[in-house]
């Protein structure tokens, strides 16, 4: 039974088997072609047996393992490669069939590679995952043929294989540098002027030249009889928390990844940054209630505790209770902390209803809200158009890109810093807000 499970007719057989039908009938018009016709049949089923003797013939035909990663990085391009090892004593055709996890809907893959005798090789392909959680894999299956490749030997390796999905930590090893980094301009961003000495005194040391004038220390002068400067450090040890919206505004999509896991991903990268600069992060986040909350630390353990909380953010996409939130900031966040807020606003009429509990929170914290800008919407500005119906829908779209402006502004007005970006320039806009405040001394 087992023997009869693995074995699978090769679409040569078929194609041969056609042919000999065809001969058969050619010997009803010509006779003489009947015997040789039978001796045809003759040949198949010789090699035929011939071929199911080979591939038979060894226990341990082929071994193969599927190699992923301990776990996916959502958002991401993530390696998975498929290692096999060919026992057999002549080269082998192979196709490979993955049971891919069905959140990716991939229904057609297939890999068909030649193994050389008693060679080892390695295939790769990608997975992009955009939704956090596990992912199963199925079998690996894998079809071998011999070179007269009348029939296939079906193998079965690593079955029911869990891989979970985190947020995007690929992203975090790429913007790890930034925190030290003083050609931050290579990134694409912008060089902040730093106002006034809203700095912690670290050390005397000699003048050398660059060194700002204002900071000449005229005692130490005297003393040293040269010239003695103050040098100054970033303050250190403030408190900065991150704020999820995780309500219905989150919901919408962008290049497979909804608003939501974009600012999962954004949060994890900047409390690495955060954290680099000797600050305290923390994160919460908040829909009909505030949860998933990791209090602001610089602990060593920070990290695995943001990126493990931050895997386990559910939601089913309610209405976000804003007055809650401001509660629940005012009782629990007792020093003044930068709150970077992340959120969507698609009209003025929607940020007029959470604007006063934003105020409320801005009179004690220093408040960010990071917004995002509908990229559809640019596409359909810049669309030619040719009809009436295509000039009115124009007109709307270019309302709506004002109107996110016009949120911008009325923020400002309240004394609350906002971002308003594209999805897919989150993070680097986000930290680069970060690291303007921080040089600023302004919170």
């Amino acid at each position: 039974m087992k023997f009869i499970k693995s074995l699978y007719l090769n679409n040569f057989f078929f194609y041969v088997l056609l042919s000999i039908i065809g001969m058969f009938v050619c010997a009803f018009i010509f006779p003489n072609l009947y015997n040789a016709v039978w001796f045809v049949v003759l040949i198949l089923i010789t090699f035929l047996g011939l071929d199911i003797l080979l591939l038979y013939f060894a226990k341990t035909g082929i071994e193969a393992t599927r190699n992923t990663p301990e776990k996916l990085s959502n958002g991401d391009l993530n390696p998975i490669s498929v290692s096999i090892k060919n026992h057999y004593t002549f080269t082998i055709s192979v196709k490979i069939i993955d049971e891919i996890p069905f959140q990716f809907q991939v229904r057609d893959f297939k890999i068909i590679k030649k193994i050389k005798a008693s060679a080892e090789k390695e295939f790769g392909y990608d997975l992009r995952p955009t939704e956090r959680g596990e992912y199963y894999f199925g079998n690996l299956n894998l079809y071998v043929s011999s070179p007269l490749k009348l029939i296939s030997r079906r193998f079965i390796f690593d079955k029911d294989q869990m891989v979970p999905t985190y947020p995007s930590f690929i992203q975090l090893r790429k913007y790890d540098l930034l925190a030290f980094s003083n050609n931050l301009h290579q990134y694409g961003i912008k060089k902040i002027r730093r106002i006034g000495h809203t700095m912690e005194f670290e050390q005397i040391k000699e003048y050398v030249q660059g060194d700002d004038l204002r900071t000449l220390n005229w005692k130490a002068t005297a003393k040293k009889n040269s010239l003695m400067v103050n040098q100054f450090q970033d303050e250190k040890s403030q408190s900065v928390y991150m704020a999820i919206d995780k309500g219905r505004v989150m919901q919408m999509p962008f290049d497979g990844l909804s608003l939501l896991d974009y600012a999962i991903n954004s949060t994890l990268v900047l409390s690495n940054v955060i954290l680099k600069k000797q600050d305290k992060a923390g994160i919460f986040a908040f829909s009909k209630k505030v949860e998933n909350r990791v209090f602001a630390e610089k602990r060593s353990s920070q990290m695995q505790k943001i990126l493990e909380t931050l895997y386990n953010i559910k939601t089913d996409f309610f209405e976000s209770d804003y007055s809650r939130l401001y509660v629940d900031i005012k009782k629990n966040i007792n020093q003044r902390s930068l709150i970077i807020l992340y959120t969507n606003f698609e009209t003025m009429d929607g940020l007029n209803r959470q604007l006063p509990y934003l105020k409320g929170i801005a009179k004690n914290h220093l408040l960010v809200v990071v917004f995002f800008s509908n990229t559809e919407l640019n596409e359909l500005i810049n669309r030619k158009t040719n009809t009436i119906q295509e000039i009115y829908d124009k007109v709307i779209a270019e309302k709506f890109m004002f109107e996110k402006k016009l949120i911008a502004n009325e923020l400002k007005k309240y004394g609350i810093y906002s971002v308003l970006t594209q999805p897919e320039n989150l993070t680097l806009d986000t930290i680069n807000k970060y690291l303007e405040i921080k040089a600023r001394g302004i919170l």
